[in-house]
């Protein structure tokens, strides 16, 4: 029998063409990459007093959450993957915040002790903990510095402590535009030069948008925020989140009340990248569930290619919040 093929179709024998493949991207940053190393995310707290500056290593990190701790000082809980600093400092203890910044990552906590309440609630949470009070390998002092300031910490010792269900890279924590400028706050913002946010009467965190390097600038105040090898503290995107904070039953030595912030629920918030930003609300379901940042329309913000900054703003504390220039100004 013969096959009649109407004059208006044409009959190829050609294959169909590829699929255009997937980019591979570090999961944490959405930054391009050839390979993403088989390791799990590192999370390390450092400390933000006075005493504590300048850091040591924090400019090599994909995340940092700055969240407000006894006394009005602030902290940070700074995610590793895409690179691996040789050292961090300092190094310091774990709060009651923290499984909820670090369990949606699913690998390790590296800190230099804590409460045991909290020690169990991230492992709980399901986070590998690497810890200097329980003899765990990675952790030295330096003696320029006073003791509690002065814990210098190995990632690379830490990763190699890694369980064997830690070889995994961490799932991404917020979605990323495929490239710089593409981001919500970047193509849809309006101009934001500068976000002034009063973390506590003890903190005042300022970020500085600056065009030749597309990022962010972070000063504590009026000082520059840098590194110990004089690199400025900078970020892609910057993301401020007004959250309660509640006292614990727990006291520091000095008799302070040990502070929480409250990540599980929902909250407004600001999403600052390519000097514009957005106003979002922000939700998380449960401590194990990873952030999801909104914007007025309903749709997930996405974030440009990057290191991420993560300010946990308390909206009720004593001379806490944003100034009325965070989301914008001079």
């Amino acid at each position: 029998m013969t096959k009649t093929v109407p004059p208006d179709v044409s009959v190829s024998k050609d294959a169909p063409p590829d699929p255009a493949p997937v980019p591979i991207v570090w999961p944490l940053t959405g930054v391009p990459t050839d390979e993403v190393a088989q390791r799990p995310a590192l999370a390390i707290k450092i400390e933000n007093s006075p005493q504590a500056r300048p850091q040591t290593g924090l400019e090599y990190a994909d995340m940092v959450w700055e969240e407000v701790v006894e006394g009005g000082i602030t902290r940070y809980v700074a995610v590793f993957h895409s690179q691996i600093p040789d050292a961090v400092m300092p190094v310091r203890s774990a709060r009651p915040m923290d499984p909820a910044i670090v369990a949606p990552l699913g690998g390790i906590l590296a800190y230099s002790g804590a409460q045991q309440q909290y020690i169990a609630a991230i492992n709980a949470s399901g986070v590998q903990s690497i810890i200097m009070d329980a003899g765990n390998a990675g952790f030295r002092r330096e003696r320029t510095r006073r003791a509690p300031h002065n814990v210098v910490g190995s990632p690379q010792t830490f990763l190699d402590q890694a369980r064997d269900d830690r070889a995994v890279p961490p799932p991404a924590q917020f979605p990323f535009a495929p490239e710089v400028g593409q981001g919500t706050a970047a193509s849809t913002g309006t101009p934001a030069t500068r976000l002034d946010v009063r973390m506590s009467g003890q903190q005042r965190t300022v970020w500085d948008w600056d065009a030749a390097s597309g990022t962010f600038l972070r000063s504590d105040g009026a000082t520059p925020s840098v590194s110990t090898t004089g690199a400025r503290h900078a970020a892609r995107n910057v993301v401020l989140l007004s959250v309660q904070m509640v006292n614990t039953d727990a006291r520091d030595p000095a008799g302070n009340p040990v502070p929480e912030t409250q990540l599980v629920g929902t909250g407004t918030g600001v999403v600052a990248g390519g000097g514009k930003s957005v106003e979002v609300s922000w939700s998380k379901a449960s401590t194990a569930e990873p952030l999801v940042l909104s914007g007025a329309d309903g749709a997930q913000v996405v974030l440009d290619p990057g290191a991420t900054w993560v300010e946990l703003v308390p909206t009720n504390a004593s001379g806490a919040g944003t100034s009325p220039d965070a989301a914008g100004g001079h």
